[in-house]
């Protein structure tokens, strides 16, 4: 058990040691300096000229969230209709799988243009080979380069004095996929595909197990869809089991690359906000406050977990490998505890271990930690979704010094707060509401069969699913009979709405803050690079989510906990 909590340290100070220089060179391609990937560039001029798109033409904030929108618009419709008549096209589906049922195809192509990748089906036997590369792999990158255009066009807002020149959306994600996305799923499905993770067209096969009986083993065009599904915290994968299953992931080895993929982009885009506004140390500090609460819940969840099941040991039956139901013995607890908080974290949604079957509080903490929905965060938007947080912050440090609130210089007025309070509201507002229909809905049709388990951990089953749906992270509690109508539809808008009017919300206070002039710094400004500022901060995010979370948390995990 020692040698899993070492593995556990090796893990996290890769990932921390290994973001800062990633972090530096997305800045650098940002800002247009030189980079080693600059030999892409002519493969970008030629999609540009192809699409008529002009790249260097400088937008306002409504016409990059036009265009945001417009762009992200085509690939639902694409993906959706793709599923709907994957049966029909016969190329790379050697299994004949059919059309995807529409309430299905509606969910899964939200899911994934919305960058959730909550998955209502199996892969290996829902989807054909040529839809998993052209609707779900497709999608892993552009919803994830979507993003992170959204966090570079936020902060050009910030540092502009031009509200026309907050950037151009096209531009920055084209570059987001050829410089960023590209480059390192290329490189992580190069490292999976030499630990054995499959990447073939052929039809499945067929073996005999030592009972005698005959079983169909799937395969498939894996590897490269595991790295992107992990770099761009999409999290959907190519089998049902997701990265449980050996063939996602074979070993020690692959698990610890891919726990690090999870988070490197996220964490990395904290780093890059302080390259570009130039001043690391506010960088650090945010990097500090998301970290606080990521070592927190991470510390929690391997306790839990390694400790064991405490009705097994009422029993007087020694764990010793803590608490193994729904994990795989090759990872062991501690890992799996770690990855399902990085997954929260990040709303990365990928999973070596069944949520389902974790400890009640560690279910919570999952629980909490996608309600907070800003500690790192998605690629891009898990830091437009901390910055509310700070606006907040800065709002309220503002009064405490008796100054307007301001942020590097720039007045944080009445429009910019209004927004960054209906954004973090909009949030436990889709949760909630979500979960109390829900409820009443199982309350009055207790056979319909949704859940599988009665009481505190159903309503947890639900309560996960909406919070993973908001949150865009797309793990579940895989009891929950969630392939139905009600649960396609809901959980699809939920995604939708909580994807995209943040971003647009974001953009929006950026090309606001770009048309003000800078306030010359005085003894009398907030400053937000100081602990007392992270003080403010740390306690806004923890007041928020306990008001808005402990309650639910209290009838779901909570009441679990103490009832066993």
């Amino acid at each position: 058990m020692v040698n899993e909590y070492y593995g556990v340290i090796l893990i996290i100070l890769l990932l921390f040691v290994l973001s800062v220089p990633l972090g530096k060179y997305i800045s650098k391609v940002f800002q247009g300096e030189k980079v080693w990937s600059d030999f892409l560039s002519p493969l970008e001029h030629f999609i540009f000229r192809i699409a008529g798109i002009n790249e260097n033409e400088s937008m306002d904030w409504k016409e990059n969230s036009k265009a945001l929108l417009r762009i992200n618009f085509i690939f639902f419709l694409w993906s959706f209709g793709f599923l709907l008549l994957q049966g029909e096209i016969g190329f790379l589906n050697p299994l004949n799988i059919l059309n995807m049922e529409p309430t299905l195809a509606f969910n899964t192509a939200a899911s994934f243009t919305s960058n959730t990748n909550l998955q209502h089906y199996s892969g290996e036997t829902g989807l054909s080979y040529i839809s998993q590369m052209l609707v779900i792999g497709f999608l892993q990158f552009v919803s994830a380069a979507t993003g992170i255009a959204a966090f570079a066009l936020f902060i050009k807002g910030i540092l502009q004095n031009k509200v026309t020149n907050l950037g151009n959306f096209y531009n920055l994600f084209l570059k987001s996929c050829t410089r960023i996305l590209l480059p390192l799923s290329f490189t992580l499905a190069i490292i999976l595909l030499l630990n054995g993770v499959p990447a073939t067209f052929e039809s499945p096969s067929t073996i005999v197990s030592l009972e005698g009986d005959s079983v169909t083993v799937a395969s498939g065009p894996a590897a490269p869809m595991i790295a992107i599904k992990q770099l761009g915290t999409n999290g959907g994968g190519f089998f049902g089991v997701n990265s449980t299953h050996p063939f996602e992931n074979p070993n020690y080895f692959t698990n610890i690359v891919e726990t690090i993929s999870l988070a490197i982009i996220p964490i990395a885009l904290v780093f890059t906000f302080g390259f570009l506004i130039n001043n690391k140390k506010l960088s650090l500090l945010f990097f500090g406050v998301m970290t606080i609460f990521f070592l927190l819940f991470t510390t929690a969840a391997v306790k839990l977990e390694t400790q064991g099941n405490p009705e097994i040991a009422k029993l007087g039956i020694m764990q010793p490998l803590g608490s193994l139901e729904g994990k795989e013995v090759r990872l062991g607890s501690a890992a799996t505890a770690l990855w399902s908080v990085s997954t929260t974290s990040t709303s990365n949604g990928s999973v070596n271990g069944m949520s389902d079957s974790m400890t009640p509080l560690t279910g919570g903490i999952l629980i909490l930690d996608m309600s907070i929905n800003a500690i790192y965060g998605g690629v891009g938007v898990g830091f437009l979704n901390f910055f509310m947080y700070v606006i907040i912050a800065v709002f309220i440090g503002g009064l405490m010094v008796g100054r307007t609130p301001e942020f590097l210089g720039k007045k944080i007025e009445v429009r910019e707060i209004k927004i960054a309070v209906l954004l973090i509201l909009l949030h436990p507002f889709l949760i909630l509401a979500g979960t109390g229909i829900s409820t009443f809905i199982i309350n009055n049709n207790p056979h319909i069969g949704w859940l599988s388990n009665p009481s505190y951990h159903g309503f947890s089953q639900m309560l996960y699913e909406f919070t993973s749906a908001a949150a865009n992270n797309g793990s579940g509690f895989e009891g929950l009979g969630d392939n139905t109508p009600f649960w396609n539809i809901s959980t699809g808008v939920i995604m939708l709405l909580n994807r995209f009017i943040p971003i647009i919300g974001a953009i929006a206070i950026g090309g606001f803050l770009a048309s003000k002039k800078v306030v010359p710094f005085s003894e009398g400004t907030l400053k937000v690079d100081s602990v007392a500022f992270a003080v403010i901060l740390l306690g806004v995010i923890f007041i928020i989510a306990a008001l808005a979370f402990l309650p639910v948390l209290t009838l779901g995990p909570i009441a679990e906990y103490f009832s066993m």
